[in-house]
């Protein structure tokens, strides 16, 4: 099934709302008919294509149709196995690849800078998680990838590990050495999921770094809705060898998806794998020509650098920019917002941009943005520093008390000065970009405080870490 340039499930929608239906079956809006006057410019038109299991429309959960077919093309795209349609989100994904893999007590590596839902489901799994560290770039001032001696180091020390979890790329666009990681895990046959939710475009080729799956992963989910023209919670998860159970993959699918999936988002799933089926090398000639003058623009702004990939191995719809000025990165975001330019995620040093994967002859108002960041940035003067940021020592760690114990242990808060060598009894994740600092049964590190006191200090958000607006952190009574 070759052609990509059919959108079986998305024609499917149209040729069912071209009958003029009446319906006398669930969703409640019946077509968009049902909607206060208000909501009618921005709802109606999309609501005509929510429509539920009908003849016709096939089901998510036993496909058979349209979207077996729409599955089948993102399959061929992707060269997978199988390939699935996520309505839920990558976080679904995650959670369903981790508990077809791992059982209950069983050693997982774990990049340890991961997103919170691959922890959510080691947790629901009660596997017992073996967090490697990554490597810390410090002109970046973030974790990157990990390295292939750590990966060694670790299956030496667990060679009976059930999986190994990664993240690639990294949320800033880093890539890392991910080949030679993947062969070291199949020459233990221990399998490789990857967390490819920033990378659901990175088939295309240079200079994009190459796909997880191109690289042999096992299982890979992508946030489609992320780089491609999805509609949000609309996500794919690829499934390429015989290490994964996939009828136990299907299981847990089935059981953490909704029984009631978005039509909407599935018809956008099946366009966007149809946008980047036929996506062309004059696409991104046109592309890429547009990004090279937006980011040489912004680096002749003195108060800002333009961060490069080392070894050019990143993602070229990442431009990171370091203040080299007095503001931090959340206050250079609040800065452009106040002119209508809202970023992706900032931190104490930095601001992301995301930008489109357009086609030739698309337009994007990158004239009038960097106007805008020039004139909102006008008057600041550069004062740069040479912080040497503080990393983890210990490479390859474990959490101080097992999922399974945490539930039974006492809880209390604790100044934050005094935590230091506590076991943390919350999780507190920096969000964007949503991975944890501090692990709920993790000990509490001078480098974490460190980082802690940092990103408070410059204005991070935070979900969990209630009480730390008030010094304190929250940690478990071992004694």
């Amino acid at each position: 099934m070759n052609n990509q340039s059919k959108i079986p499930l998305y024609d499917a929608l149209i040729q069912h709302i071209n009958k003029r239906p009446v319906s006398f079956h669930v969703p409640g809006h019946k077509y968009g008919e049902v909607l206060q006057p208000e909501a009618h410019r921005y709802f109606q038109k999309i609501l005509k294509i929510d429509a539920t299991e009908l003849s016709g429309l096939d089901d998510l959960h036993s496909p058979e149709g349209a979207i077996l077919e729409a599955e089948s093309l993102l399959a061929n795209l992707y060269q997978t196995r199988k390939s699935y349609f996520l309505v839920n989100g990558s976080t679904v994904g995650n959670l369903a690849m981790i508990m077809a893999a791992c059982e209950e007590g069983a050693k997982v590596l774990v990049q340890r800078n991961c997103h919170k839902s691959i922890l959510n489901g080691l947790s629901l799994a009660k596997a017992d998680p073996i967090f490697v560290e990554p490597e810390f770039n410090q002109e970046w001032k973030i974790p990157s990838g990990i390295g292939l001696e750590t990966v060694k180091e670790s299956i030496k020390l667990y060679p009976d590990a059930k999986a190994l979890i990664l993240t690639y790329p990294n949320y800033y666009g880093l890539g890392y050495a991910l080949q030679e990681i993947i062969n070291e895990a199949h020459r233990h046959n221990i399998p490789v999921l990857v967390d490819e939710a920033h990378g659901p475009h990175l088939i295309l080729g240079a200079p994009f770094p190459p796909s997880a799956l191109q690289l042999g992963a096992d299982i890979v989910v992508q946030s489609a809705h992320k780089i491609l023209p999805a509609m949000t919670m609309g996500s794919y998860l690829h499934i390429s060898s015989d290490l994964i159970n996939r009828k136990k993959l299907e299981e847990y699918l089935a059981m953490f998806q909704s029984s009631s999936p978005s039509y909407p988002i599935m018809a956008s799933l099946d366009l966007a794998r149809n946008y980047l089926g036929e996506y062309t090398q004059e696409d991104l000639t046109f592309l890429l020509t547009g990004i090279r003058r937006f980011r040489d623009e912004l680096a002749n702004i003195p108060v800002i650098k333009v961060l490069e990939y080392p070894n050019d191995n990143g993602d070229p719809l990442k431009i990171t920019i370091q203040s080299r000025c007095h503001l931090s990165g959340f206050e250079l975001q609040r800065i452009l917002e106040e002119s209508g330019i809202f970023t992706e995620l900032a931190d104490p040093n930095n601001l992301l941009f995301i930008l489109p994967l357009l086609k030739d002859g698309q337009s994007f108002p990158f004239e009038e943005t960097l106007l805008k960041i020039k004139k909102a940035l006008a008057g600041l003067s550069v004062h740069t520093t040479h912080e040497i940021v503080e990393t983890a020592s210990q490479k390859i760690s474990s959490l101080a008390i097992p999922f399974k114990e945490m539930e039974n242990l006492e809880i209390k808060e604790l100044p934050i000065s005094n935590a230091l060598g506590e076991v943390c009894a919350e999780t507190i994740i920096p969000y964007p970009p949503g991975i944890p600092l501090l692990l709920k049964g993790e000990t509490i590190t001078k480098d974490k405080l460190s980082q802690l006191s940092r990103l408070i200090q410059t204005g991070a958000r935070f979900q969990g870490g209630a009480l730390l607006k008030d010094g304190c952190i929250k940690i478990f009574c071992t004694a």
